[in-house]
């Protein structure tokens, strides 16, 4: 044991490393080795509790849980190879440095004591420059574990923090949802000589896809769909203001209608409609956003269908027959070209025939393998759904596309489906 403060190097602990004094335990059953030590680790800046054996230095141990520990070995009672055991399953708010003090040299006892729990192991009598610096060491220990956890805690507290936004977040996009859903406030209506049905499936809270129709007159409509380019809020965004130009609820405001000389509505060209958008998108709206359209003007009387194709998919005719044909030569996609030049086409609907307009959620569905459903693959379901009416139809396709895909649908999904029977005789 150390006698002189000379000798240990004690004092020379530079204090300022300890941001806080730390609690120092030493248990010796010398009343005269504990009084020596105490007086040189108080003066290095420690906070020294003394104990005269381990059961006494357990008791202070649960009250004030100590930094540090300095044991001996041999001690009437519980050894202080047993303490350090007992220490170790004590539960504690921090790490405790425990150093075992003893005369034994032999290599299996200093094994036995770091496989008890000792963080480190000093003969005595103990050096002075040794025991400062295994000291050192265990301030070391401490201060990574005390920063760790300080780093812990502000990860949970941050992990907690944006779990509240994530949570505020996933309740607005829920409400949104439902504010985007209601913009298609119809999925289905009849028209006499022709019924229509709308599907409308964000594959995330929102989506960038947008369906609908309109009347022109009392013997036209409108069908449209739209594909914003990207995913969630922004694409979200750019629909809701969509919609208000293809109003149903508000004529005087949708863009696709202009004043008939006889009163009442007509509707704009398909060519000169997708100009029309093109040039307010990239005038008025300045977003960095584009979409996809299709629009088809339908008359409910003759039946003659004609639509312009910006960039979305080949919109497709099933005949009375069952055969699949998709028409249109593609297009550009409305805000990404200024001054583009869109034409429109025309095809006549037959009682019986179907006209499908879909996004390209539809087509480029893909497998596991990634090849994508197509055309090809998509007139397949047309074919085997024919007998279904528009609601039924656009719920088997879903389950085809999330069958097809193994449930993986990456893109948004939305459709509009014309079911033509023909007018009544009368007219």
């Amino acid at each position: 044991m150390v006698s002189d403060d000379r000798s240990t190097g004690l004092a020379m602990v530079e204090t300022p490393q300890l941001t806080a004094a730390r609690r120092i335990l030493v248990v010796d059953d010398s009343r005269m080795q504990r009084r020596i030590l105490a007086a040189q680790l108080a003066r290095a800046g420690y906070q020294v509790q003394e104990a005269g054996t381990a059961e006494e230095a357990l008791a202070i141990c649960a009250e004030t849980e100590p930094d540090l520990i300095l044991s001996d070995w041999v001690m009437p009672g519980m050894s202080g190879l047993e303490f350090c055991r007992a220490f170790r399953e004590m539960p504690r708010t921090g790490y405790g440095y425990f150093v075992l003090l003893s005369s034994k040299t032999e290599k299996d006892e200093v094994a036995l004591g770091l496989q008890s729990g000792a963080d480190d192991y000093l003969l005595k009598p103990v050096n002075g420059d040794e025991l400062r610096a295994r000291l050192a060491a265990g301030e070391r220990i401490l201060r990574m574990e005390r920063e760790l956890k300080e780093k812990n805690r502000l990860v949970s507290s941050t992990l907690a923090e944006l779990q509240g936004l994530y949570d505020t977040l996933d309740r607005d996009l829920k409400e949104a949802w439902k504010l985007q859903q209601s913009l298609v406030r119809e999925r289905f209506r009849s028209f006499g000589s022709a019924d229509v049905s709308l599907l409308l499936r964000p594959t995330g809270h929102v989506g960038g896809d947008l369906v609908g129709f309109f009347p022109i007159n009392a013997r036209r409509i409108g069908l449209y769909g739209i594909d914003v380019s990207g995913h969630g809020i922004t694409s979200a965004l750019m629909t809701a203001r969509l919609s208000g130009y293809l109003s149903g609820a508000s004529p005087d405001q949708n863009i696709a209608l202009i004043p008939a000389e006889a009163g009442g509505h007509d509707a704009r060209p398909p060519a000169e409609l997708a100009a029309y958008l093109n040039a307010l998108v990239i005038e008025e709206m300045r977003t960095e956003s584009y979409f996809t359209l299709i629009y088809a003007d339908v008359d409910l009387i003759s039946g003659r269908v004609e639509m312009v194709q910006a960039g979305h998919p080949h919109p497709a005719v099933q005949r009375a027959g069952g055969r699949v044909e998709y028409l249109g030569r593609g297009g550009f996609p409305i805000g990404l070209i200024e001054n583009a030049e869109y034409e429109s086409f025309a095809t006549v609907l037959r009682p019986g025939d179907r006209l499908f307009l879909m996004s390209d959620g539809v087509t480029e569905a893909a497998d596991a393998r990634g090849a994508l459903l197509g055309e090809t693959g998509l007139g397949a379901i047309m074919a085997g759904s024919a007998q279904m009416p528009g609601p039924a139809f656009l719920e088997a396709l879903m389950w085809d596309l999330i069958t097809f895909s193994g449930g993986d649908l990456t893109d948004d999904v939305s459709a509009v489906l014309l079911e033509f029977h023909g007018a009544p005789s009368s007219c």
